[in-house]
Protein backbone atom coordinates (compact mmCIF):
# COMPACT_ATOMS: atom_id res chain seq x y z
CA UNK A 1 0.00 0.00 0.00
CA UNK A 2 1.55 3.47 -1.02
CA UNK A 3 1.93 6.02 1.55
CA UNK A 4 2.95 9.75 2.16
CA UNK A 5 6.50 9.00 2.92
CA UNK A 6 6.26 12.34 5.37
CA UNK A 7 3.35 10.64 7.89
CA UNK A 8 5.22 7.23 8.37
CA UNK A 9 8.69 9.76 8.85
CA UNK A 10 7.41 11.31 11.32
CA UNK A 11 4.99 8.39 12.82
CA UNK A 12 8.59 6.36 13.50
CA UNK A 13 10.03 9.57 14.69
CA UNK A 14 7.16 10.53 17.54
CA UNK A 15 7.22 6.55 18.70
CA UNK A 16 11.33 6.64 18.95
CA UNK A 17 10.75 8.67 21.69
CA UNK A 18 13.61 10.94 21.51
CA UNK A 19 15.98 8.83 19.37
CA UNK A 20 16.96 9.49 16.23
CA UNK A 21 16.36 8.10 12.87
CA UNK A 22 18.90 7.32 10.63
CA UNK A 23 17.83 7.82 6.91
CA UNK A 24 18.51 4.08 5.89
CA UNK A 25 15.88 3.32 8.59
CA UNK A 26 13.22 5.46 6.95
CA UNK A 27 14.21 3.85 3.62
CA UNK A 28 13.92 0.56 4.87
CA UNK A 29 10.64 0.93 7.07
CA UNK A 30 9.54 3.47 3.85
CA UNK A 31 9.74 0.41 1.63
CA UNK A 32 7.28 -2.03 3.08
CA UNK A 33 4.89 0.80 1.80
CA UNK A 34 6.36 0.15 -1.55
CA UNK A 35 7.89 3.94 -1.22
CA UNK A 36 11.11 4.72 -3.20
CA UNK A 37 14.06 5.54 -1.64
CA UNK A 38 14.29 8.39 -3.75
CA UNK A 39 10.41 9.80 -2.36
CA UNK A 40 11.99 9.19 1.08
CA UNK A 41 15.29 11.60 0.77
CA UNK A 42 12.62 14.01 -0.64
CA UNK A 43 10.63 13.67 2.35
CA UNK A 44 13.28 14.29 4.99
CA UNK A 45 14.45 17.16 3.19
CA UNK A 46 10.51 18.94 2.90
CA UNK A 47 9.86 18.06 6.66
CA UNK A 48 13.73 19.54 7.67
CA UNK A 49 12.73 22.34 5.86
CA UNK A 50 9.50 22.84 7.66
CA UNK A 51 10.91 22.62 11.11
CA UNK A 52 9.81 19.07 11.72
CA UNK A 53 12.63 16.92 11.65
CA UNK A 54 16.21 18.01 12.07
CA UNK A 55 19.53 16.50 11.35
CA UNK A 56 21.10 14.93 14.50
CA UNK A 57 24.23 14.19 12.41
CA UNK A 58 25.12 12.74 9.21
CA UNK A 59 22.37 10.52 8.06
CA UNK A 60 20.43 10.50 11.19
CA UNK A 61 17.07 12.52 12.43
CA UNK A 62 15.08 13.68 15.43
CA UNK A 63 11.76 15.66 15.85
CA UNK A 64 12.40 19.48 15.32
CA UNK A 65 10.84 22.00 17.05
CA UNK A 66 7.11 22.45 15.28
CA UNK A 67 6.96 18.95 15.51
CA UNK A 68 7.75 18.63 18.92
CA UNK A 69 5.08 20.92 20.30
CA UNK A 70 2.65 19.31 17.89
CA UNK A 71 3.21 15.94 19.32
CA UNK A 72 2.73 17.13 22.90
CA UNK A 73 -1.27 18.47 21.70
CA UNK A 74 -1.55 15.08 19.58
CA UNK A 75 -0.36 13.03 22.44
CA UNK A 76 -3.27 13.94 24.65
CA UNK A 77 -5.39 10.99 23.65
CA UNK A 78 -3.22 9.08 26.05
CA UNK A 79 -4.48 10.87 29.05
CA UNK A 80 -8.53 10.88 27.51
CA UNK A 81 -10.07 9.35 30.22
CA UNK A 82 -7.75 11.63 33.13
CA UNK A 83 -8.95 14.81 30.91
CA UNK A 84 -12.92 14.56 31.69
CA UNK A 85 -14.98 15.45 34.62
CA UNK A 86 -18.86 14.89 35.16
CA UNK A 87 -20.84 17.17 33.12
CA UNK A 88 -23.30 19.71 34.94
CA UNK A 89 -25.05 20.74 31.74
CA UNK A 90 -22.75 23.86 30.95
CA UNK A 91 -21.23 24.40 27.46
CA UNK A 92 -18.33 26.27 25.99
CA UNK A 93 -18.62 28.44 23.68
CA UNK A 94 -16.33 30.13 20.69
CA UNK A 95 -17.50 33.13 18.68
CA UNK A 96 -15.66 33.84 15.61
CA UNK A 97 -17.94 36.79 14.30
CA UNK A 98 -15.57 39.20 14.08
CA UNK A 99 -12.79 37.27 12.40
CA UNK A 100 -12.15 36.79 8.80
CA UNK A 101 -13.08 33.91 6.53
CA UNK A 102 -11.42 35.45 3.85
CA UNK A 103 -7.77 34.67 5.00
CA UNK A 104 -8.06 30.85 4.28
CA UNK A 105 -4.76 29.49 5.34
CA UNK A 106 -6.38 31.47 8.88
CA UNK A 107 -9.64 30.01 8.89
CA UNK A 108 -7.95 26.29 8.21
CA UNK A 109 -6.09 26.77 11.08
CA UNK A 110 -8.95 27.77 12.85
CA UNK A 111 -11.65 25.35 12.02
CA UNK A 112 -8.85 22.36 12.71
CA UNK A 113 -8.22 23.93 15.89
CA UNK A 114 -11.91 23.89 17.09
CA UNK A 115 -12.40 19.90 15.73
CA UNK A 116 -9.62 18.85 17.76
CA UNK A 117 -10.90 20.15 20.30
CA UNK A 118 -14.03 18.70 20.05
CA UNK A 119 -16.50 22.41 19.22
CA UNK A 120 -18.94 21.38 16.67
CA UNK A 121 -20.81 24.49 14.34
CA UNK A 122 -23.76 25.57 16.19
CA UNK A 123 -24.60 28.98 14.35
CA UNK A 124 -21.82 30.15 11.13
CA UNK A 125 -20.38 31.98 13.79
CA UNK A 126 -20.75 30.07 17.24
CA UNK A 127 -18.56 26.59 17.84
CA UNK A 128 -20.00 24.57 20.99
CA UNK A 129 -18.74 21.82 23.39
CA UNK A 130 -19.88 20.48 26.25
CA UNK A 131 -18.30 22.34 29.14
CA UNK A 132 -16.50 18.38 30.68
CA UNK A 133 -12.75 19.02 30.29
CA UNK A 134 -10.93 19.60 33.79
CA UNK A 135 -9.09 22.39 32.06
CA UNK A 136 -10.13 25.66 33.02
CA UNK A 137 -11.49 28.05 30.56
CA UNK A 138 -7.93 29.81 30.62
CA UNK A 139 -6.05 26.65 30.11
CA UNK A 140 -8.61 25.73 26.98
CA UNK A 141 -7.94 29.08 25.28
CA UNK A 142 -4.49 28.84 25.91
CA UNK A 143 -4.57 25.25 24.26
CA UNK A 144 -6.56 26.24 21.08
CA UNK A 145 -4.53 28.94 20.86
CA UNK A 146 -1.67 26.45 20.52
CA UNK A 147 -3.69 24.36 17.99
CA UNK A 148 -4.44 27.67 15.99
CA UNK A 149 -7.39 29.69 16.74
CA UNK A 150 -7.10 33.37 16.55
CA UNK A 151 -6.36 35.29 19.65
CA UNK A 152 -9.48 37.36 18.81
CA UNK A 153 -12.10 34.69 19.56
CA UNK A 154 -13.89 34.96 22.23
CA UNK A 155 -14.60 32.04 24.87
CA UNK A 156 -16.73 31.60 27.48
CA UNK A 157 -18.81 29.03 29.56
CA UNK A 158 -22.93 29.25 28.80
CA UNK A 159 -25.19 27.86 31.90
CA UNK A 160 -28.07 27.22 30.23
CA UNK A 161 -29.10 26.92 26.33
CA UNK A 162 -32.50 27.74 25.08
CA UNK A 163 -34.40 24.33 25.04
CA UNK A 164 -34.56 24.79 21.49
CA UNK A 165 -30.87 25.11 21.07
CA UNK A 166 -30.00 23.03 24.02
CA UNK A 167 -31.79 20.22 21.94
CA UNK A 168 -29.89 21.35 18.50
CA UNK A 169 -26.59 21.45 20.29
CA UNK A 170 -27.07 17.75 21.88
CA UNK A 171 -27.80 16.64 18.36
CA UNK A 172 -24.44 18.13 16.51
CA UNK A 173 -22.09 15.02 17.40
CA UNK A 174 -24.07 12.17 16.15
CA UNK A 175 -23.44 10.35 19.39
CA UNK A 176 -25.01 7.17 17.45
CA UNK A 177 -22.65 7.29 14.51
CA UNK A 178 -19.59 8.23 17.34
CA UNK A 179 -20.60 4.92 19.08
CA UNK A 180 -21.00 2.57 16.39
CA UNK A 181 -17.52 3.64 15.25
CA UNK A 182 -15.68 3.06 19.02
CA UNK A 183 -17.26 -0.35 18.46
CA UNK A 184 -15.99 -1.00 14.94
CA UNK A 185 -12.86 0.03 15.93
CA UNK A 186 -12.31 -2.12 19.09
CA UNK A 187 -13.41 -5.18 17.64
CA UNK A 188 -10.64 -4.65 14.46
CA UNK A 189 -7.93 -4.14 16.89
CA UNK A 190 -9.17 -7.55 19.22
CA UNK A 191 -9.55 -9.68 15.72
CA UNK A 192 -6.19 -7.76 14.91
CA UNK A 193 -3.84 -8.91 18.17
CA UNK A 194 -5.49 -11.94 17.99
CA UNK A 195 -4.43 -12.96 14.59
CA UNK A 196 -1.00 -11.21 14.91
CA UNK A 197 1.49 -13.93 16.00
CA UNK A 198 0.66 -15.25 12.81
CA UNK A 199 1.88 -12.41 10.50
CA UNK A 200 6.05 -12.22 9.46
CA UNK A 201 7.57 -8.99 11.41
CA UNK A 202 7.25 -7.05 8.15
CA UNK A 203 4.01 -7.70 7.67
CA UNK A 204 2.55 -7.00 11.13
CA UNK A 205 4.39 -3.88 11.01
CA UNK A 206 3.23 -2.46 7.94
CA UNK A 207 -0.93 -3.94 9.10
CA UNK A 208 0.13 -2.23 13.05
CA UNK A 209 1.35 1.10 11.75
CA UNK A 210 -2.84 1.22 9.36
CA UNK A 211 -4.74 0.16 11.84
CA UNK A 212 -2.93 2.01 15.06
CA UNK A 213 -2.96 5.42 13.25
CA UNK A 214 -6.29 5.05 11.98
CA UNK A 215 -6.97 3.95 15.49
CA UNK A 216 -5.48 6.92 17.06
CA UNK A 217 -6.27 9.61 14.48
CA UNK A 218 -9.84 8.64 15.49
CA UNK A 219 -9.05 9.16 19.25
CA UNK A 220 -7.07 12.39 18.32
CA UNK A 221 -10.20 14.27 16.84
CA UNK A 222 -12.71 12.54 19.55
CA UNK A 223 -14.59 15.26 21.03
CA UNK A 224 -14.85 13.61 24.46
CA UNK A 225 -18.57 14.11 24.75
CA UNK A 226 -20.15 13.16 28.12
CA UNK A 227 -23.32 10.59 29.37
CA UNK A 228 -25.82 11.00 27.55
CA UNK A 229 -24.29 12.30 24.19
CA UNK A 230 -22.28 9.27 24.04
CA UNK A 231 -21.68 5.57 25.29
CA UNK A 232 -18.24 6.58 27.51
CA UNK A 233 -18.26 2.74 28.26
CA UNK A 234 -17.94 1.92 24.96
CA UNK A 235 -15.69 4.76 24.31
CA UNK A 236 -13.31 3.53 27.19
CA UNK A 237 -12.97 0.43 25.61
CA UNK A 238 -12.21 1.67 22.53
CA UNK A 239 -9.21 3.65 24.24
CA UNK A 240 -7.84 0.79 26.01
CA UNK A 241 -8.05 -0.94 22.81
CA UNK A 242 -6.25 1.80 20.90
CA UNK A 243 -3.60 2.10 23.78
CA UNK A 244 -2.70 -1.67 23.37
CA UNK A 245 -1.80 -1.76 19.35
CA UNK A 246 -0.14 1.52 19.93
CA UNK A 247 2.00 -0.11 22.02
CA UNK A 248 2.57 -3.75 20.64
CA UNK A 249 3.06 -1.38 17.05
CA UNK A 250 6.20 0.38 18.85
CA UNK A 251 7.11 -2.72 19.85
CA UNK A 252 6.84 -4.37 16.76
CA UNK A 253 8.58 -1.67 14.80
CA UNK A 254 11.52 -1.42 17.47
CA UNK A 255 12.09 -5.70 17.09
CA UNK A 256 12.22 -4.97 13.14
CA UNK A 257 14.34 -2.15 13.46
CA UNK A 258 16.86 -3.60 15.73
CA UNK A 259 16.80 -7.00 13.87
CA UNK A 260 16.72 -5.66 9.67
CA UNK A 261 17.78 -2.28 9.73
CA UNK A 262 21.33 -1.45 9.69
CA UNK A 263 22.76 0.23 12.95
CA UNK A 264 24.83 2.39 10.83
CA UNK A 265 23.94 3.98 7.98
CA UNK A 266 25.70 3.45 4.39
CA UNK A 267 27.46 7.19 3.84
CA UNK A 268 27.20 6.60 -0.11
CA UNK A 269 23.46 6.08 0.53
CA UNK A 270 22.68 8.61 2.73
CA UNK A 271 25.11 11.24 1.02
CA UNK A 272 22.25 13.18 -1.14
CA UNK A 273 20.38 13.60 1.85
CA UNK A 274 22.68 16.77 2.58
Amino acid sequence: MQLNPKDLILTLLLAAEGDELEAREAVSACALFGVRANSVRVALVRLNAAGLVEAAGRGSYRLGPQAVALAGELGLWKQAEARIRPWQGDWAMVYTGELKRSDKPALGRRLRALNLAGFQALSRDIYIRPDNLVESMADLRQRLRRLGLDTEAMLWRAQALEPSCEEQARALWAGMGLNARYRDTTEKIRRWLEKMPELDMEEAARESFLLGNAAIRQMIYDPLLPEPLVDVVARRACLDAVHEIDQVGHAIWRRLRETQFPAVPDRADTASLH
